[in-house]
């Protein structure tokens, strides 16, 4: 018996030392992802050519996105590895913003993609909804057509009755708030068919900027950035499709090492889900020579003002 309770013990001391190191690795990277995107915002606010380019508007609005997706992607995963539990009323919206929001990112980068093809092929007469007056007309439609999707998945299907939304506590996971397989059929039909229809924009506007490149025979700097940027979203949309790898890193984790299932799990999220939001609009952000200087320049103005001469 004292054996017993002390393997318990040794078990339960494991099990929270794992939890502690989960924390400590995830909380750290998304402060940082959360400081460079407050100097990013800033820079827009305090700049307005920023706010009268389309291309820009559309970056500021995927960092913003992508800021809520991992903001509700560390509270649910902070609260799993806490075991807490809660009414499930409390839980959708929760699960709600993380889906639609992780579906809209898809939907950013096909229509960031188009703004530069429609740059390129119309570069003096560009369609009013693409001027940046009108554009905010095109991210209210993604944001609509993002979020109706995760309401109808946490919808359908039949649930529980032991299970009250008011009074029921829940942890806070797909699974446990519709764990009917029509649910997941409908989620799985969904995530391919907007990776489907975001892969062939992509390809198709490079495609279409790559023959207008050839034709050119001036601005072909402009076009040539137009290309590279086309590559960047379609390596974005890479980095977004890897989110669905995990039954395929399950099975070949799990031979090799001695790693609980919860342990795969939060490798997959940190690898797959964390790292890959966390340098896609980075990586843009910085790729961009204007954002770069002003982004430099803040950056060394806050550090003069914290530490002052």
């Amino acid at each position: 018996m004292h054996n017993l309770t002390e393997l318990t013990g040794n078990a339960t001391s494991h099990t929270s030392l794992s939890v502690i190191i989960k924390v400590c690795v995830v909380i750290p990277f998304f402060c940082i992802f959360l400081c460079c995107i407050v100097i990013m915002l800033r820079i827009f606010a305090t700049n307005r050519h920023f706010l009268d380019s389309s291309r820009y508007i559309l970056f500021a609005y995927m960092l913003i996105n992508d800021t809520l997706q991992l903001l509700s992607s560390v509270i649910l995963f902070l609260l799993v590895m806490c075991l807490v539990t809660f009414p499930t009323v409390y839980c959708v919206p929760l699960l709600l913003l993380s889906t639609s929001t992780f579906m809209n990112t898809t939907l950013i980068l096909a229509t960031m993609s188009l703004e530069r093809y429609v740059a390129i092929i119309y570069p003096l007469q560009r369609p009013a909804a693409w001027r940046s007056d009108r554009i905010w007309i095109i991210i209210l439609s993604i944001w609509f057509l993002s979020f109706i999707f995760p309401m109808i998945e946490y919808s359908i299907g039949e649930r529980d009755p032991a299970v009250d939304i008011l009074s029921t506590p829940v942890l806070c996971k797909p699974i446990y708030i519709n764990s009917s397989p029509i649910r997941g059929l409908f989620r799985a039909a969904v995530n391919i068919l907007f990776f489907a229809v975001v892969s062939v924009v992509i390809l198709f506007t490079y495609i279409q900027i790559l023959l207008k490149t050839r034709k050119m025979r001036q601005d072909k700097v402009s076009a040539s950035k137009a290309k590279h940027t086309v590559l960047l979203h379609g390596f974005q949309l890479l980095l977004c499709m890897l989110a669905f790898t995990l039954p395929i890193t399950e099975s070949i984790m799990a031979p090799h090492v001695s790693w609980s299932p919860g342990d795969i799990t939060f490798f997959y999220y940190f690898c797959f889900i964390l790292i890959p939001r966390f340098l896609s609009p980075l990586i843009y952000g910085f790729r961009d020579q204007t954002l770069r200087d002003r982004f430099g320049k803040t950056f060394l103005c806050c550090s003069n003002k914290a530490n002052p001469v």
